[in-house]
């Protein structure tokens, strides 16, 4: 069958309340983001024809659609960790494309942060020690010491420094200062990174996400909805995914993550360089996976993430390369599965609409391009999505 040439554009995007939301469930966050994505669109519900959610319910989306009083005729539940919703954005402009569906809405809410302090450790993403993990779990190789022993491996390699992770935090955090929905807003040093209590060598808590509550929604739409919303549209013009391994055993690099394949495939379907996008949105579980992504997307050479990242390059106001421009899940929020959140922001941003955290290009002007790469597992899976405006 021919491929459908329709363009895709997000039409809308939200988050629910974020933070500390000991008051709602997950599925009242799912609920607040989807409505508020729907009103920033200016759209009602009865269009949306195609939905797609995970890490809720044991038959998701059917029960969170449900719940939202929609009957969607298309449908996607891909759950690969961090990266699923760059991935299910892609499935979902192909499904508009080929016209199989006009207006998919993709929608995720989690109480992680709620879930924890009242001793409910489910969550909403678990990985049991089952296929190629029981291998591993036996010799309680949790998910952080798999991330630690990967930046270990490119510390060794390349010669990176922690204090070149930690300056990943620190600019991630006066990115955070600037936007009043973050929940950790207070500046941090190098030193302050170094001296907390060390979680999994080389990372210590600093190096690591926070844990939030919170949701978010974006609405996609074909090109021909797109004049009817009361948005300017954000174009889907190029997207990539890959999924890696599950064993670390089977991790032929430690130093090359899943979007050093994503990215380059977003990119050359986008028709676009790494040097030509104006920020960068990036799954940021722990600073090594912001430095890895940077080389892996190509916007510097492998084994020099640290320098790069060394240099204030990540700052909204004055960086080369503005990075997680909100502040990430370092600072920002992150309430397990942060992939949403990466498309919201980028979306924000090139309509101009992120105050006192807006990116401006070097000639004063709103970016015209802008990356959202998610990362799933241990480097299990990538997405990739490149977006612009006309």
């Amino acid at each position: 069958m021919k491929r459908g040439t329709r363009r895709t554009a997000v039409v809308g995007v939200a988050l629910s309340d974020c933070g500390r939301v000991a008051d709602a469930t997950a599925y009242t966050l799912h609920a607040q983001a989807a409505r508020r994505a729907l009103a920033d669109a200016g759209l009602d519900r009865a269009v949306v024809d195609g939905f797609a959610s995970a890490g809720l319910g044991t038959l998701a989306p059917a029960e969170v659609a449900d719940h939202l009083g929609l009957r969607p005729t298309w449908v996607d539940s891909t759950s690969v960790g961090g990266a699923t919703w760059e991935v299910m954005a892609a499935h979902a402009a192909d499904a508009i494309a080929a016209g199989h569906a006009n207006a998919v809405l993709l929608v995720y809410g989690s109480t992680a942060r709620a879930d924890i302090r009242a001793g409910r450790r489910t969550g909403t993403l678990s990985f049991g020690a089952r296929g190629p993990l029981q291998f591993e779990a036996p010799y309680g190789h949790t998910l952080i010491a798999k991330y630690a022993m990967a930046a270990r491996r490119h510390m060794i390699e390349y010669g990176t420094t922690t204090e070149q992770l930690a300056q990943v935090a620190v600019q991630a955090r006066a990115n955070a200062a600037l936007n009043p929905e973050a929940m950790f807003r207070d500046p941090v040093t190098v030193d302050d990174v170094l001296s907390g209590p060390l979680i999994a060598d080389p990372f210590t808590r600093l190096h690591c996400c926070l844990r939030s509550d919170g949701g978010a929604a974006v609405l996609l739409a074909a090109e021909e909805y797109a004049r009817d919303c009361r948005t300017a549209p954000v174009w889907i013009l190029g997207t990539g995914e890959h999924v890696s391994h599950a064993a670390m055993s089977q991790w032929p690099d430690f130093t090359r993550s899943p979007a050093a394949v994503s990215g380059p495939l977003a990119f050359a379907r986008a028709g676009v360089r790494p040097a030509d996008v104006d920020f960068a949105e990036i799954y940021d579980a722990f600073t090594y996976m912001t430095l890895v992504t940077l080389e892996d997307l190509g916007f510097c050479a492998k084994g020099e993430g640290g320098a790069f990242v060394g240099r204030d390059r990540l700052l909204v106001r004055g960086g080369e390369l503005p990075v997680n421009t909100d502040g990430g899940g370092l600072s920002a929020q992150h309430p397990g599965m942060r992939g949403l959140f990466l498309l919201v922001e980028a979306v924000r941003q090139l309509r101009g609409e992120a105050g006192e955290r807006q990116v401006r290009r070097r000639d004063g002007g709103l970016p015209r391009l802008g990356v959202a790469s998610g990362t799933g597992g241990w480097f299990c899976s990538s997405g990739t999505v490149v977006l612009g405006k006309d």
